[in-house]
């Protein structure tokens, strides 16, 4: 009887005590904006309606679309979103010119959201921005560039893509490009080239935080050489948790520490679970098999494939283990060094629990649940990431005192 009345005693105490939580992170996120550094609704508004947002309506739910989406202001407002960096990525098959356009293409996107939805949306160019922006109710909207493929080995088209907003970018995509290695391409130039230095230097002159995510290692370390400010992740995990190449192995880590650097812990399922990313590596490698053997039958390869995923079920990730990535980098540099990066948008399916944008703050929930201080939340929210860029800020204008815009040529400098 007495382990009975236990049992109920429990099962009441469990949700009182989730509510006590919840309560917690309202008062965190009501001082702290909540930032999500990197979230893919540009290229959903590109894909889904050729730029065209009065085809896209996100002020109201998107929930109702043939594809979903992850994101629409009403929900950003549930998840108590406070600022949101917009990724503008573009594919890695663009280059030179055609590549600045589409960017610019993009960035043009973020603006006129800002300029269509002005009661729940404000640019926000500084770290003050983003704090006065929250403090007046609206949502900060930040600008990502993902990819250096974007500048098209042009650092005019750097600084045109500051001054329309840009406050950082990603060095490489999935694909290596002319002076950087990507972490999922071969390398071709043992992390950076020297024209690659000079883009972080002139990311530091500009203000422009240099993110990391998707790098190689040997990228990490060059970049983390030549940057005289804070480096980010916008949106990656810990490599010793699942040891994706898309994530940060802990010596990366370590060097983060010392640079003052924040890594976003991203949400996409295959950079979160270890299972989801051997099932994927299996799955990529029987789809390559059963197309050899059905040249000229793609048809039958496919039928194949699907039969292949029937007998061997996709495993799910977890907000749980979201948190795990979080939990390792803690204990290895300190809580003073995560922020969030979700990448919804740019995923298909997203971790058990975290369904869409609404949800990020029960990520919160179950830090303070596994004993994290509201003090360590509030970093994590937002504000680890906001005094990263504040230092970025910083260095910019010393350096701007100390030398004029970079003339460097891609070419010039990678010539024998």
């Amino acid at each position: 009887m007495l382990t009975l009345l236990l049992s109920l005693a429990l099962v009441h105490a469990a949700p009182d005590a989730d509510a006590a939580l919840r309560k917690r992170v309202d008062k965190v996120l009501a001082r702290t904006p909540l930032v999500d550094g990197h979230n893919d609704v540009p290229w959903g508004v590109r894909s889904r309606a050729q730029r065209r947002l009065d085809e896209l309506p996100l002020h109201d739910s998107t929930e109702h679309l043939e594809r979903p989406m992850h994101t629409d202001l009403p929900r950003l407002r549930d998840g108590q979103v406070g600022a949101v960096f917009w990724s503008v990525w573009i594919p890695t098959s663009l280059e030179g010119p055609e590549a600045i356009v589409t960017v610019f293409e993009q960035m043009d996107v973020v603006h006129r959201m800002v300029e269509r939805w002005p009661d729940t949306l404000e640019l926000a160019l500084t770290a003050d921005d983003v704090q006065r922006i929250h403090r007046a109710g609206r949502i900060a909207s930040l600008i990502g560039m993902e990819g250096g493929h974007s500048i098209g080995g042009n650092l005019a088209a750097l600084r045109a893509s500051y001054a329309m907003g840009a406050r950082y970018m990603t060095l490489t995509h999935w694909k290596t490009i002319p002076w950087a290695d990507a972490a999922t391409d071969a390398p071709a130039n043992d992390g950076l080239s020297p024209f690659g230095v000079e883009v972080v230097r002139e990311m530091n002159r500009l203000g422009m935080m240099v993110d990391l995510s998707h790098v190689s290692a040997a990228t990490m370390h060059d970049a983390l050489d030549a940057s005289e400010a804070p480096v980010i992740f916008s949106h990656s995990g810990a490599f010793a948790v699942n040891p994706h190449p898309r994530n940060v192995p802990d010596d990366v880590l370590d060097r983060v520490a010392k640079n003052d650097g924040v890594v976003m812990v991203d949400f996409l399922p295959t950079y979160v679970s270890e299972e989801v990313y051997t099932w994927s590596t299996l799955r990529e490698a029987e789809a390559a098999r059963l197309e050899a053997l059905h040249i000229g039958a793609p048809a039958a390869a496919e039928a194949a494939l699907a039969a292949w995923e029937e007998a061997h079920p996709k495993p799910r990730s977890t907000l749980a283990q979201v948190a795990d990535h979080v939990d390792h980098i803690r204990k290895r540099i300190g809580a003073r060094h995560i922020g969030i990066g979700t990448d919804f948008d740019g995923m298909r399916d997203q971790p058990d629990g975290l369904d869409d944008v609404s949800a990020i703050p029960e990520l919160l929930v179950e830090l303070l649940r596994r004993g994290y201080s509201d003090d360590e939340i509030a970093g994590i929210a937002g504000g680890n990431v906001l005094r990263a860029m504040a230092a970025t800020e910083v260095v910019a204008e010393r350096l701007r005192a100390e030398r004029p815009a970079s003339e460097a040529d891609l070419y010039q400098l990678e010539s024998p």
